[in-house]
């Protein structure tokens, strides 16, 4: 076993292929840019092996795991297994985020696991041309890498077999809502915790510094710090009606500098997962989250 995680390592970081390498399958699930696998081990075993890949993949570190029908469970809702694993390796991350920072946003990478209704389990996770499309990367060699390294991930439950979602239909910076702070970045940053602390309703699950993280890697970087977090009333019910909503929850905030010292808070825009995961009679769920995410943002941009 240790021989083998040992060869997966070192594939994670020299080989590379792209999106249509992979093998559609007629049993499909539409969700632009997402790319999947069935799994051919129980929920509970997928998770378990999983992880042990993750933990065992060196340059890799584990943010978060956010289970989300645990946390449906603990606001007496109902919700089939599903979950989401946050991790990263700031030596691939951080040059797409040295040609856009916005890719801070979709960072770091997610492994979106769930049973559907057929009891089938599913893992996932939001392709190269997703992150191509949506930031307007082109040409960065760490693309490559990093689509290897999620589908061999995934391969270490499935059967090889991959499902892509093309998402040339997203244009550039579709989905991200952004604006200009009055205050500095710490400023923002710190009001901007501090308010979702404050809120009762809210639950801060983790915050990740992308400039600390490239520094460690010897890397630079703008200022550039995402915050993680979520309320379990909202997002339940989005996800029962549309699971795969659950590889975008919890909510999040990227605060961040450019190169001329402006500071902005974005975020993603809540009618822009309805349209991506075809969410239907949510619409005051939707309406209160978006406006929640628009008063948080004011508060910490001072407008």
């Amino acid at each position: 076993m240790k021989m083998f995680f040992t060869v997966l390592l070192c594939t994670l970081l020299l080989s590379s292929c792209k999106d249509d390498d992979v093998t559609p399958t007629p049993d499909t699930i539409d969700v632009v840019g997402l790319t999947y696998s069935t799994s051919t081990k129980d929920f509970k075993t997928t998770d378990a092996t999983i992880i042990k890949a993750l933990e065992s993949a060196g340059p890799i570190r584990i943010v978060t795991q956010v289970n989300h029908r645990a946390n449906a469970l603990a606001v007496d809702k109902e919700l089939d297994s599903t979950k989401v694993i946050i991790f990263g390796n700031p030596a691939l991350g951080t040059p797409l985020m040295q040609a856009n920072p916005l890719v801070g946003l979709d960072l770091p990478q997610k492994l979106f696991i769930w049973k559907d209704a057929k009891d089938s389990t599913r893992v996932g996770f939001n392709n190269v041309s997703y992150l191509k499309s949506r930031h307007g990367l082109q040409g960065v060699d760490a693309l490559n890498t990093i689509h290897t390294a999620l589908t061999n991930f995934v391969n270490t439950v499935g059967n090889g077999s991959f499902i892509p979602n093309n998402a040339d239909s997203i244009s550039k910076g579709e989905g991200i809502i952004t604006k200009t702070s009055t205050q500095n970045f710490d400023e923002t940053y710190v009001t901007l915790v501090t308010a979702i602390k404050g809120n009762k309703n809210l639950k801060l699950i983790a915050e990740v510094d992308h400039q600390a993280n490239a520094a460690s890697v010897d890397l630079e970087l703008t200022p550039i710090r995402l915050i993680i977090f979520g309320n379990p009333n909202l997002g339940t019910p989005l996800m029962q009606n549309a699971q795969t909503t659950g590889i975008d929850l919890p909510q999040k905030f990227l605060v961040w500098e450019d190169t001329d010292g402006k500071v902005m808070v974005s975020y993603n825009d809540p009618s822009f997962l309805k349209d991506r995961h075809k969410i239907t009679n949510n619409d005051e769920v939707l309406q209160t989250i978006t406006g929640a995410l628009n008063q948080l943002s004011d508060i910490a941009t001072g407008n």
